[in-house]
């Protein structure tokens, strides 16, 4: 056996159902609404299970409510012609500037 963290038994139920011990669900975020688990037979009779995170942890910040509320009006700014736009980086820099 590996260096594992966890290690035990979980029963199926009747539909081949099984739940994963709370501790896991919490540890690897599958816990939360649309959490889901990626499976992988392999040839040595092995399944994997490895959590997917709804949302990428790398990615995460896009989805927070602040950075979410700045996108939103953003998007207000562009609909509404609030926006300037510059043909080079200097134009950009030198109106910065000013």
């Amino acid at each position: 056996m590996t260096d594992a963290l966890f290690h035990g038994f979980i029963a199926l139920q009747s539909r081949g159902l099984f739940a994963l011990p709370g501790e896991l669900r919490r540890r690897y975020g599958l816990d939360k609404p649309g959490a889901q688990v990626e499976i992988t037979e392999r040839p040595d009779g092995v399944l994997e299970v490895r959590p997917q995170a709804a949302v990428p942890a790398t990615q995460a910040w896009f989805w927070a409510e602040e950075w979410q509320q700045r996108e939103r009006e953003a998007t207000a700014d562009l609909q509404g012609g609030r926006f300037t736009d510059h043909d080079s980086a200097d134009a950009f820099l030198t109106d910065l500037d000013s």
